[in-house]
């Protein structure tokens, strides 16, 4: 028991992790998300405000004269712009990418060359797909720039080339992204946290519900209400749970039944066995017990009677006891069906012949009706043989002195059709059904009771053990037929 604590523990601690590990992701995720949105934001939005920049200081100014910069005019103009924004850092070209001149620290300033291609894309392109162009302070960080050409007389001296994020502005930049980070972070901390603990509420809630319904319902079934069953249809584990529980439940109701059921037959096959035993052994026991105390005075005739009502008693009770076994290995699964192709006519036949005396001495007329060719079946000989000998054994207790017994073989879409059929005192409809359970005795006064009632009862389970059924068709008082259908040899 505390093992599976430990493991139930461990499973919930794994999936807290797991929980735990997703939501630090998906934060992490999210910030960088939205740090490179903002990036990408502020790098879009001043590249439309600023953009034109490097246009204007190029008309309204003229920076090169004679292809070189005219400081004295360009400088005031151009440092006045990059006080009024700071981010702005403004470099002038000339016609191959050399910059000519610039107001920033020169120590700042590492390449002095930008290139020229990526100038002249940028002039082409439209406002949204501009490319990023050389920051000479930084040359390993491409930069959004402004460009400008510059004419003279027509003729093209230079370039205007603005740098619209400086050094100062990544450095307040990084310092408003670590500002944000942080903020965001904390938001999505305690956002997490309070969606986590409205749903662990809302499924501890849901969870505990759905126990406590469970509870109560596995509390009524101890209480001896087994028709109580969990309702409803969860998922998961819970509705893995009510599932298992039903199922278990109408298993224990089923056994309980079935317990219930071997008990009764266990009461009535006392009865019947005591009974059924108890007439011949009370018979022998009668005869003998008047051969050892009339030996002398009985005749030799009187003795030879007695001995052959004793000698058929015993038979009787060898016979009874054989069905006894017999039943009771069917029942047990203890008989395996080896099975083999035979011609049933010639089995059928074999077995009428055997009974031909017993019932010559009840004037009770056997024959057979078989179609001719019949192929062979494909079945237990032994098992089919005992099939026979009950059948016809039930058919001479019920049919009256001067009666039929028919046996009929024909060919069908499935086999050989196999029936057994008298001319005794039938079976009422309603209890047909009954016929082929254990020791089933029909308890009508008009009825004679005559051995056990197994017989029929091993002949079904034989057939079943050839996976095949049998039927009884019957009318009181115009004898009884019994039908059932073997696998033929194609």
């Amino acid at each position: 028991m505390p093992v599976k604590k430990i493991k139930g523990n461990l499973l919930f601690w794994k999936i807290t992790a797991v929980f735990t590990g997703l939501l630090v992701v998906l934060g992490i995720v999210f910030a960088l998300i939205a740090s490179r949105f903002s990036t990408s934001y502020f790098t879009t939005a001043h590249q439309e405000l600023y953009g034109d920049i490097a246009q204007h200081l190029a008309s309204f100014t003229q920076p090169l004269k004679n292809g070189k910069p005219d400081t004295a005019v360009t400088h005031d103009i151009i440092h006045s712009t990059m006080v009024a924004n700071p981010s702005v850092e403004v470099y002038l070209l000339d016609t191959a990418g050399n910059i000519t001149d610039y107001v920033v620290p020169d120590t700042t300033v590492q390449v002095h060359h930008v290139n020229i291609n990526t100038v002249k894309q940028w002039l082409t392109a439209d406002a949204m797909h501009r490319p990023m162009g050389d920051n000479p302070k930084q040359p390993a960080e491409p930069s959004i720039f402004s460009a400008a050409p510059v004419y003279e007389n027509g003729k093209l001296t230079g370039y205007v080339y603005a740098v619209l994020a400086s050094e100062k502005q990544k450095e307040i930049l990084s310092s408003i992204n670590n500002q944000l980070y942080f903020r965001l972070g904390t938001y999505i901390f305690f956002a997490a946290l309070l969606v986590a603990l409205i749903v662990g509420v809302v499924i501890f809630f849901l969870m505990t519900s759905s126990i406590s319904k469970i509870t109560s319902v596995v509390k009524r079934f101890k209480e001896g209400d087994y028709s109580a069953r969990i309702e409803g249809n969860a998922s998961g584990d819970l509705g893995m749970l009510s599932t298992t529980f039903n199922e278990m439940a109408d298993v224990i109701v089923d056994n309980f039944d079935k317990i219930t059921a071997t008990d009764k037959f266990r009461q009535e096959l006392i009865a019947n066995v005591s009974h059924d035993l108890r007439t011949p052994l009370s018979i022998m026991q009668g005869y003998v017990e008047t051969l050892m105390m009339k030996k002398n005075v009985l005749s030799e005739n009187d003795k030879e009677k007695y001995l052959a009502v004793v000698h058929d008693s015993a038979k009787k009770l060898s016979g009874l006891v054989e069905q006894l076994f017999q039943y009771a290995k069917l029942e047990a699964n203890l008989v395996t069906p080896e099975k083999e192709a035979f011609f049933i006519s010639e089995l059928a036949s074999d077995i009428l012949m055997s009974y031909q005396l017993k019932a010559n001495e009840r004037k009770i007329h056997l024959k057979m009706q078989a179609h001719p060719n019949l192929p062979q079946v494909f079945a237990d000989i032994a098992l089919t043989e005992r099939v026979f000998q009950n059948l016809l054994d039930n058919a001479f207790k019920f049919t009256p002195d001067g009666g039929e017994i028919t046996i009929r073989l024909s060919e069908t879409n499935s086999g050989i059709k196999v029936q057994v059929a008298d001319t005794g005192i039938g079976i009422a409809p309603e209890d047909q059904a009954y016929i082929f359970e254990r020791y089933k005795q029909l308890g009508k006064e008009t009825t004679p009771k005559k051995g056990m009632g197994i017989g029929l009862a091993i002949v079904k389970k034989i057939l079943e053990l050839h996976q095949t059924t049998i039927e009884v068709i019957s009318e009181p008082g115009k004898g009884t037929a019994f039908k059932f259908v073997l696998p033929a040899v194609s």
